[in-house]
């Protein structure tokens, strides 16, 4: 069972925490206030989960638990650098190499 979430938790992070939500507690006792846990869940799901889940299993999050966050962190913002970078060529003006152009 813990593989399986796992692996939704990693594919899809908004879905693990909504089930987390639904089947759990630890939501409430790791975040204080909904608006933060909705901030997070739009914007920065990965960091969100990996907070509450260290938050949990840490009884707090310390040490090793803030690289943790962090590193969730990190993989948040490279997902929209990533999706950015790769939809570069949809935007009129992008600058990809399919539409590199001189003119004299």
């Amino acid at each position: 069972m813990g593989c399986c979430f796992g692996i939704v938790g990693l594919a899809a992070p908004r879905v693990a925490l909504f089930f987390v939500w639904i089947f759990s507690d630890w939501i409430s006792r790791a975040i204080d206030s909904r608006f933060w846990f909705l901030l997070g869940f739009l914007f920065l799901p990965f960091t969100t989960l990996a907070y509450i889940l260290v938050y949990h299993w840490g009884n707090g999050v310390h040490g090793f638990g803030w690289f943790l966050v962090a590193l969730a962190f990190v993989v948040d913002i490279g997902s929209y650098a990533g999706s950015g970078y790769t939809n570069r060529d949809r935007m009129p003006g992008g600058s990809g190499s399919g539409n590199v152009s001189v003119v004299e």
